[in-house]
């Protein structure tokens, strides 16, 4: 810049051209391009575009910022206020349109944790490089566990939540705690250690977390020690960390990450009523299943059977037998109404012959005259005089002789 100001030496530069030339200054300064810097919040205001414009200021001086709403996802996860002391951490940048620098903010955090957050993202993009985050191997929680270990402090709150919601939802779950140090020096080595004794005992899954603090109670759960722990875990890890707004490297390594230790519990123990619940709606479901079936099959059955009874022998033979019998009825009707009209055809010819009758005669003063030759006398042509003859009557027969025969005329 200075070979260029001085070769324009006698030349004046227009305002834009200065602002573009510090602008370009500002760029090839590394220290400016990814810098920390520590000061309390001023002038602090949220944009209706989601933007945050303020001033970092300290005894000695004062520099204007922005954060812009895409970094506030991932790099504030608290609400800026004036007065807070804290780190921010992005690139000092030129807006030539006023001739000023300011810092534009891809992460803020309180101060006491920039260096903490510093560590804790080199190691995260570290692990993440290795494969440690990756959602392919990441194994699945059992749903119906029966044996369930904890890696957390005995006397915390986290321990008394797991054990309270456990109870409640499956109390047939046995808990397996391993008391390990969950903060200060020496506890990520208590934790490691903790996951490696657990997985050995062949739990269907584990719990490792703590109540909610700062990011320096938390750190042991960001240690490398720890998350390797986990990784190289074969039993699924559940990682509950603090409150729900809090993240560690044991989260993103985990198999599965909970809020909070109560929401561990929640994850890892099946709720039993609800499976009670569900195994009464199944066997309801299933009987109201097979009774259909049931009635189903039994009304086929019928219908077989109906089908069947009709080409079964004995059934054929019974309703050849009733045939015969409906045969043998109507024979027996038709015999009687021809013996009934023969009886009745035999008492007319019976009157008819009555009629003819020649003892019948013989009641009315009639007799039978025959010859010798057993011929019945009704003409004087076939008895001649000295023939003998038989007279019948009612009550006999009497034996005469022709004496005489006189033929008359008829009238």
């Amino acid at each position: 810049m200075d070979n260029i100001l001085y070769e324009r030496r006698n030349e004046p530069y227009k305002v834009s051209e200065v602002n573009s030339l510090i602008k370009e200054i500002f760029l090839r300064d590394g220290r400016l391009n990814s810098i920390y810097i520590k000061g309390e919040v001023s002038n602090c205001k949220y944009h209706s575009s989601g933007h945050i414009y303020f001033t970092l200021k300290d005894a000695g001086g004062q520099i204007s910022a922005v954060m812009f709403r895409g970094q506030r996802v991932n790099g504030l996860n608290f609400q800026l206020k004036e007065g807070q002391s804290v780190i921010a951490f992005g690139s000092i940048g030129v807006y030539e349109k006023s001739g000023s620098y300011q810092l534009y903010v891809n992460r803020i955090t309180l101060d006491g944790e920039g260096a903490l957050y510093q560590k804790y993202e080199e190691l995260k993009q570290a692990l993440l490089k290795e494969g440690l985050f990756s959602p392919d191997l990441k194994k699945k929680i059992p749903a119906y566990p029966k044996r369930v270990g904890i890696v957390t402090a005995s006397t915390g709150a986290a321990i008394q939540d797991i054990v309270n919601i456990a109870n409640r939802r499956n109390p047939y779950v046995q808990l397996i705690l391993y008391p390990a140090q969950v903060q200060g020096e020496g506890a990520a080595i208590t934790i490691a250690r903790g996951i490696k004794t657990l997985d050995q005992m062949g739990l269907d899954t584990i719990i490792v977390g703590r109540g909610g603090g700062s990011i320096e109670d938390l750190w042991a759960f960001n240690e490398e020690i720890v998350a390797r722990a986990i990784f190289a875990c074969k039993t699924p890890i559940i990682s509950a960390v603090g409150h729900e707004t809090d993240v560690t490297i044991a989260d993103f390594v985990a198999d599965l990450r909970a809020p909070t230790p109560s929401a561990a519990a929640e994850l890892a123990i099946s709720d039993i009523r609800e499976i009670m619940a569900q195994i009464d709606y199944y066997n309801k479901t299933l009987t109201s299943k097979v009774s259909n079936k049931i009635i189903q099959y039994r009304n086929e059955l019928k219908y077989l059977e109906a089908r069947l009874s009709h080409v079964n022998p004995l059934y054929q033979l019974r309703q050849k037998r009733q045939y015969l019998l409906d045969l043998e009825q109507m024979l027996d009707q038709t015999m009687k109404m021809i013996i009934q009209g023969k009886r009745h055809k035999l008492a007319i010819y019976i009157e008819r012959i009555e009629g003819l009758s020649p003892l019948k005669k013989l009641n009315q003063g009639y007799s039978l005259v025959v010859n010798d030759k057993d011929q019945v006398v009704n003409t004087i042509d076939k008895v001649d005089v000295g023939t003998e003859i038989m007279v019948s009557v009612i009550d006999g027969e009497i034996k005469a002789t022709v004496n005489e025969k006189t033929k008359k005329e008829r009238i």
